[in-house]
């Protein structure tokens, strides 16, 4: 059961502007990433759901998260229909995000008043998922799609609604004030984060540094003073 509400997820959404995304086959991996992003201030998290029993990697971390990351709103990507939804949900994801427009999967989320956020890329598809009770759309990936010109156009005729990019987003203050000018609720980010050294292992005080070191300049160039 989701520990969170939708309302819950969308707030934090746009209060740290940030939401990681990631995979890896072993839990332990996952949960040491998990608390590298808890240490560096992120509070919401996105597993993607990519591998053989990921269902299984994300029940084990998030009885990590339950315990060791309380604050964190973990939720569950790359799902494109209703039955993985209610898997996820059954094991405790706070919010569902697909790369798709599934209106079944909208329905399994309501039924159980859980955030989703769906991909789309164009303003026919973002408005028929409003209409489904997406509060956060998805659009991925998000450079392909339209980057940051593509959100503005969107947010001309339809200034209510609330965009998070995915794909084509990096940790630098060029291309994060690009996005946020834009108007984007929040920017979802993978690799680029999860920084790993030289022997190609993940190096988990840098990470926690790296996304420590985004979040502050996303709070600098979403907050009201910015240009």
């Amino acid at each position: 059961m989701a520990r969170f509400t939708r309302i819950e997820v969308v707030l934090k959404m746009k209060e740290t502007g940030l939401v990681p995304v990631f995979y890896h086959r072993d839990a332990e991996v996952c949960q040491k990433i998990l608390q590298a992003c808890y240490d560096g201030g992120a509070r919401v998290f996105e597993f993607t759901n990519r591998g053989d029993f990921a269902h299984e990697v994300f029940r084990q971390l998030n009885k990590y998260a339950l315990e060791h990351t309380p604050e964190m709103i973990l939720g569950v990507g790359s799902v494109t229909d209703a039955g993985t939804t209610s898997l996820y949900i059954q094991e405790g994801a706070n919010f569902i995000v697909s790369p798709i427009l599934n209106p079944d999967m909208a329905r399994v989320c309501n039924r159980r008043k859980i955030a989703w956020s769906p991909g789309c890329g164009s303003l026919t598809e973002i408005s028929y998922a409003e209409e489904l009770g997406a509060e956060v759309v998805k659009i991925f990936p998000g450079l392909q799609v339209g980057g940051p010109s593509f959100v503005a156009a969107i947010k001309g005729p339809s200034p209510w609604t609330s965009i998070m990019p995915t794909g084509g987003v990096e940790p630098t203050e060029e291309n994060l004030q690009g996005w946020f000018r834009a108007g984007v609720h929040c920017v979802g980010m993978g690799s680029r984060l999860f920084v790993k050294d030289a022997d190609g292992h993940y190096n988990y005080r840098e990470i926690a540094q790296k996304v420590n070191s985004t979040l502050a300049l996303i709070h600098k160039l979403s907050g009201p003073l910015s240009p």
